[in-house]
């Protein structure tokens, strides 16, 4: 498993660009960041990245998750995102939908 490590003065293209790499070459990944500032760094990477990756038909999800962690003696508590690939569909959302489409005749409202 890779973990990037994310600080407040983290650059978020910088981090987006690893993100999207290592998505791309189907690598799990996850994010540590300590303090509001790092955290607010990670999430722009993360939108960052996805949209490098919508483009190529590649959707990312995150999920958060609080984690303690030991920093020079003293145990902190983190936030890490677990960031995975969900490959989006080649026909659009609004075709998706079409097969749902109701007849007029079908439906007759309760009242």
């Amino acid at each position: 498993m890779e973990f990037l490590k994310v600080s407040s003065k983290s650059s978020p293209p910088s981090v987006a660009g690893a993100i999207a790499g290592m998505i791309k070459d189907g690598v799990h990944v996850e994010i540590q960041s300590v303090g509001a500032g790092a955290v607010n760094q990670a999430v722009k990477a993360i939108a960052i990245a996805r949209g490098f990756l919508s483009p190529i038909g590649i959707e990312i999800v995150c999920a958060p998750f609080f984690a303690d962690i030991d920093i020079d003696g003293e145990i902190r508590t983190a936030i890490r995102f677990v960031v995975e690939p969900r490959f989006m569909r080649a026909s659009s959302a609004a075709d998706s939908f079409e097969h749902m489409k109701l007849d007029s005749q079908q439906f007759q409202p309760p009242f």
